[in-house]
């Protein structure tokens, strides 16, 4: 049982807590201008929780946690900072909301970035715990020791979120896994003006029941005993039998949903969930226990005047300045030139499959912190394409291993991976299959480094095979670049050879940002015809191309043709059938990465030829390939002799099986030839 002590610690933070949600609704005209909800009525199983949180713990809250975050060691004017979007919110430098932390402080819990997206922070979250639990196989010491024992990975969430798909992957693995999470699923019964009735057929202990491999009770979360007991019972178990823990509390909703979405609007329910109102439960309780209600008054007053000179103090705090955040656009990488040797004396031509293998075996020997995995790519098989082959058998099953079928658990997990120091590298089986996985990498990877104002870069390198080969049909043969182009906060390489690929793995593994490494399933192996140049001389162990930095593969005056990939090759062998035919010789700018755009190049190029066409397998209107001919148009008008033009595939929604409408659709070395002869003739 808890001590009259330990008591009087959560009274004097609850009435921290319930001062600051008055004074937010005392001061709505002010407070109201972002967007922001409290804990009010949530306050006992967040003091529990976030109490015991030691400094190599990690933890990952929701946006109602700020009695959490105040019992973690967070000031009330620190949080209020992020309540006005301050510069000096210690969380995210005015970039996200209230109570959406963001820290890596000595002598505090780590908290890697997580989005307002609802219940997207469990995959990452079941990341930082697969990270510690990998670190722990592998007798790697953890990145902070704090008092030396075991960390644990908190897992705050609200019950409504618990229905998200997303979610079930992240349980799917920690009970898969064991591993060391506490997930703690605060049930108010409210989604936004969703009642639970209407929306759950039972609450987080009945999905729960689906995955025996973790420990789940619920309790009375108003109950401050029973909440500091339970938050003990789960943390210890975690903490020292290493496998996870779920605590259900059922809590009031005495807070409006948001600042934007008030309560009196549509609840039904506001006195019952009053008479469960945590803070006047343990004012009596200490009462009983021979506290003088004259005392707690004086707790209440302190706290009271305490946090309005915070609240005072943080309004008057200066505001951000835009000119700062280009700063945290993208983590600055550690490869800006190109180094080591691209053709060794002595080198074999490589095939461009087996110079990415030789890549994923050099960087697993020299770095027992990086890690692969993805489906397929364990010691059976090693990838459909055999891209990891013999590669589990050489660095154990820990090392390089099979997931489910879960694409979001398998990008987004990269994020609490890096969080936890290492260098996860994993692969979707092929591009067709990203989109489930394309929420994780826009909402929670391409956007840390920026909300965290720095705090967290993500490493991750995603491997995703892609575009048309051999009938692989509508699901197996997709171009999507032009999406992940438009995503801000990643870069995107796309390789035509074998060198290339491995440099451009070397880069994005030492990279501190997520890097999409698109890999073409029709130059692994170099038989489709044209591109036997995809098969070279392999790098040596020290090559590294630069992420956007692009290369000339033809000299010429013509025209320029820039393009990537596959794209590479129709361009070669149109120029060439255009020189045989008129002796006209065009420049083929290989771009070797889509994000960052080495534009200098291509306009350096242009300048010199006056025209440019764009080849791309993507169907041409809209892509990046058009929208780069229309930066060349906007930018170097006045070096023109010609409009840009872009060509590509069919506009077909997707690949078709048959071998003869599958080269019907796509961009071809003719096609991309008409597509010159015009630009050359105009």
């Amino acid at each position: 049982m808890p001590t009259a002590a330990e008591l009087l610690a959560a009274h004097r933070a609850f009435a921290t807590a319930r001062a600051m949600s008055d004074l937010y609704e005392a001061n709505a005209r002010l407070t109201s201008k972002y967007v922001h909800a409290t804990s009010r009525g949530h306050e006992a199983i967040q003091f529990a929780a976030g109490r015991l949180l030691r400094e190599q713990d990690y933890l990952s809250a929701y946006y109602r946690d700020d009695s959490l975050l105040l019992a973690c060691g967070m000031t009330p004017k620190e949080l209020m900072l992020q309540l006005f979007a301050k510069a000096d919110d210690p969380f995210s430098g005015g970039r996200t909301y209230y109570s959406h932390p963001s820290l890596k402080r000595s002598g505090m819990p780590r908290i890697p970035h997580q989005s307002s997206a609802t219940g997207m922070q469990a995959i990452p979250a079941a990341g930082c715990a697969l990270g510690i639990q990998y670190r722990e196989q592998r007798g790697l010491a953890h990145e902070v020791a704090g008092d030396g024992a075991p960390p644990v990975v908190l897992l705050s969430i609200g019950d409504a979120a618990m229905t998200e798909g997303e979610v079930s992957e992240a349980l799917h693995m920690i009970a898969l896994r064991q591993l060391p999470i506490v997930v703690l699923v605060q049930d108010n019964e409210w989604d936004i003006s969703a009642h639970a009735s209407e929306i759950r057929f039972g609450d987080a202990l009945t999905l729960a029941a689906a995955y025996p491999g973790i420990e789940a009770f619920g309790i009375d979360g108003a109950d401050t005993e029973a909440a500091l007991d339970a938050m003990d019972r789960a943390f210890t178990t975690v903490r020292t039998a290493r496998r996870p823990v779920l605590v259900h509390a059922r809590v009031p909703l005495l807070g409006h949903h948001t600042s934007g979405v008030r309560r009196e609007w549509y609840r039904h329910d506001l006195e019952e969930h009053r008479s469960r109102d945590p803070l006047p439960r343990l004012e009596r309780r200490l009462v009983e226990l021979g506290i003088a209600p004259e005392e707690l008054a004086r707790v209440r007053d302190e706290a009271a005047r305490a946090v309005a000179a915070d609240f005072e103090a943080a309004a008057a705090a200066p505001e951000p300045r835009g000119e700062a955040l280009a700063a945290h656009f993208l983590a600055p990488s550690p490869i800006t030139e190109e180094r080591g040797e691209r053709t060794p004396a002595g080198g074999e031509p490589t095939l461009m499959v087996d110079c990415a293998l030789h890549a994923m075996g050099e960087l697993l020997e020299d770095h027992p912190e990086a890690l692969l995995y993805g489906q397929d790519v364990g010691a059976r098989l090693g990838g459909v394409f055999r891209e990891a082959a013999t590669l589990a058998a050489r660095f154990s099953d820990e090392r390089v291993f099979n997931t489910p079928i879960q694409e979001a658990f398998i990008i987004g997990s990269t994020a609490g991976m890096s969080a936890t120091g290492l260098r996860p590298i994993v692969e979707v089986q092929f591009a067709d299959y990203l989109w489930p996985g394309l929420n994780q990498l826009f909402t929670e990877l391409s956007r840390s480094y920026f909300l965290s104002n720095g705090q967290w870069p993500i490493h991750s390198v995603i491997r995703v095979p892609i575009g048309a080969y051999g009938s692989g049909g509508p699901y197996h043969s997709s171009s999507i670049e032009s999406v992940l182009s438009a995503i801000r906060g990643i870069k995107v390489a796309y390789p035509s050879n074998g060198a290339d690929l491995k440099g451009l793995l070397k880069a994005a593994f030492y990279d501190p940002n997520p890097v999409v490494v698109l890999e073409h399933k029709g130059l692994y192996w170099s038989k489709l015809p044209g591109t036997e140049a995809a098969r070279c001389i392999e790098p040596d162990r020290a090559y590294a191309v630069p992420l956007g930095v692009a290369r000339t593969v033809q000299a010429g005056d013509a025209a320029t043709v820039v393009t990537y990939g596959r794209g590479v090759y129709w361009a070669l062998e149109a120029a060439a059938r255009e020189e045989e035919a008129t002796g006209r010789r065009v420049e083929v700018i290989d771009l070797r990465s889509i994000v960052p755009l080495d534009f200098e190049a291509v306009a350096a190029s242009v300048r010199r030829t006056h025209r440019v066409l764009v080849v791309t397998e993507e169907p041409a209107s809209p892509s990046f390939a058009q929208a780069l001919a229309g930066r060349v148009a906007s930018e170097l008008f006045q070096d023109l002799d010609a409009p840009p033009a872009a060509v590509g595939s069919l506009e077909s929604p997707a690949i078709p099986l048959n071998e003869g409408l599958e080269r019907f659709v796509l961009n071809s070395a003719e096609r991309t030839g008409a597509a010159l002869r015009r630009l050359l003739d105009f």
